[in-house]
């Protein structure tokens, strides 16, 4: 057992804290001879990075990966894995412990610093230790390995909800996102989110977001019938995201509404080169049995808002006195926006790891 580790076959390790001199991960079970730099894994960690807009923290890190171990350079100058364990690393520069001073014997409501807390008798006041959104680096810097994994998939993961304002369907172009703060395939949405996002923090409060996820090309066949299952690894590594409240697999809670006519995926003989069948529908979200089916997996992860705010709320110390907390320091006003790209790494290392259980089962 361990409690910071994910993955079967392709299992990853994350370590360090939000306010140490530095964090990574350990990748292991990465299959040989595939290509990898720093220069693979640096375009998802800038993606990632605080600092970008007025709609993020403005804590300053160039979140520069590091690779220590699990390649070998050639010749020729390409470098390649070796198949032993990758381990990165990612300096933190710009921290400011100061800022958490006055918490260190308080409790942050909505924080997980009381749990902490109450498991450990110690804990991290300054930004949450491992609790903070800071350790999701390491894990969009493993997820960029594990890309390279699955080559013939494309995963995409957007914000498609901020503070209950959701983004128009027929809007929805994904060369959108990357032209805008909010990781928005809907143009419209994101100028309405400028002035929502603003307001939030002008007023020392914060917004929950949702993120969606879209897996394309993943074959038929990945997954398992009962304790390996695709949909459910899913959503542990969904849920193993800091702030992250509930994940829909497919339709998710819709699919209850819905009837057993209106919930099949019905299908029609695909074409003749033996791809499969064609789905009329894709309720299930990709994933039938615990198994893909070939069609696009979808997922849907619910970020709640930011727990750090100025807005005055009521807590206790450690020695049991009641007070009145608000958090200072830099903070995002919408945790979610970032958290697009992790969870695009988070859909990355699944994929990734089941498919290296599947060629390993049924060769």
């Amino acid at each position: 057992m361990s409690w910071n580790t994910f993955g079967r076959m392709l299992r990853f390790t994350t370590w360090g804290e939000s306010h140490g001199p530095a964090l990574g991960a350990v990748l292991d079970g990465c299959p040989p001879r595939i290509a990898l730099s720093e220069a693979d894994i640096q375009p998802f960690l800038d993606a990632r990075r605080p600092g970008q807009s007025r709609f993020t923290t403005q804590r300053q890190e160039a979140d520069q990966v590091r690779i220590l171990s699990g390649t070998f350079a050639n010749e020729d100058g390409t470098t390649q894995t070796t198949g032993t364990p990758i381990s990165l690393m990612i300096e933190n520069t710009d921290q400011r412990s100061k800022d958490y001073g006055e918490i260190a014997k308080t409790y942050r409501p909505g924080h997980a610093d009381y749990s902490y807390d109450a498991k450990y008798g110690i804990r991290d006041y300054r930004g949450g230790g491992r609790s903070s959104a800071r350790e999701t680096a390491a894990r969009v810097a493993a997820g960029a390995i594990a890309r390279l994994v699955i080559p013939e998939v494309t995963v995409t993961a957007y914000v498609c909800e901020i503070g209950g304002d959701a983004i128009d369907p027929a809007n929805v172009d994904f060369n959108e996102i990357g032209n805008n703060a909010f990781f928005c395939p809907d143009p419209v949405a994101a100028k309405r989110w400028e002035g929502v996002v603003d307001e939030a923090r002008k007023a020392g409060s914060s917004l929950g977001a949702v993120v969606e996820c879209v897996a394309t090309g993943v074959p038929a066949g990945w997954g398992a019938p009962v304790y390996a299952k695709l949909d459910g690894e899913i959503a542990a590594a969904m849920m193993s995201i800091n702030a992250t409240k509930a994940v829909e697999i497919g339709d998710g809670f819709a699919a209850a509404r819905l009837s057993g006519e209106q919930n099949a995926d019905e299908m029609r003989p695909g074409s003749a080169d033996g791809e499969g069948p064609e789905f009329l529908a894709n309720h299930a979200g990709g994933i039938a049995g615990g198994i893909s089916t070939g069609q696009p997996v979808t997922c849907r992860v619910a970020f709640k808002p930011t727990s750090s705010i100025l807005t005055p709320r009521k807590s206790v110390t450690s020695d049991g006195e009641a007070v009145d907390v608000r958090t200072k320091g830099r903070h995002d006003p919408c945790v979610g926006i970032r958290g697009a790209p992790v969870v695009e790494a988070m859909m990355a290392l699944v994929l990734a790891d089941q498919k290296l259980m599947h060629r390993g089962q049924v060769l």
